[in-house]
């Protein structure tokens, strides 16, 4: 499981474009919206759809459980091993 965090981490950096940040800046537990990562609801767009392609997942755009599949990477880690289940 560890490993798909990592590949979740590379992923945001990858995708989101943030040249500054490392893998290993990113704790798997903190926020990835507000005080964490500071990311913005385009940023999660983004997240969203590359999730989408690169891990085979549903998103439901709709589903008031989102806000708490993309709290951190864990939940997004746990997120993605349940739709692949």
């Amino acid at each position: 499981m560890a490993d798909m965090a990592e590949d979740i981490k590379q992923m945001i950096i990858e995708e989101l474009e943030l040249e500054d940040i490392t893998v290993a800046d990113i704790d798997t537990n903190a926020p990835l919206f507000g005080e964490g990562l500071g990311l913005d609801s385009i940023d999660a767009l983004e997240l969203g759809l590359a999730l989408q392609k690169r891990f085979g997942v549903k998103i439901d755009a709709n589903s008031e459980q989102n806000k708490e599949h993309f709290r951190s990477v864990a939940s997004l880690r746990d997120f993605v091993i349940a739709q692949q289940s």
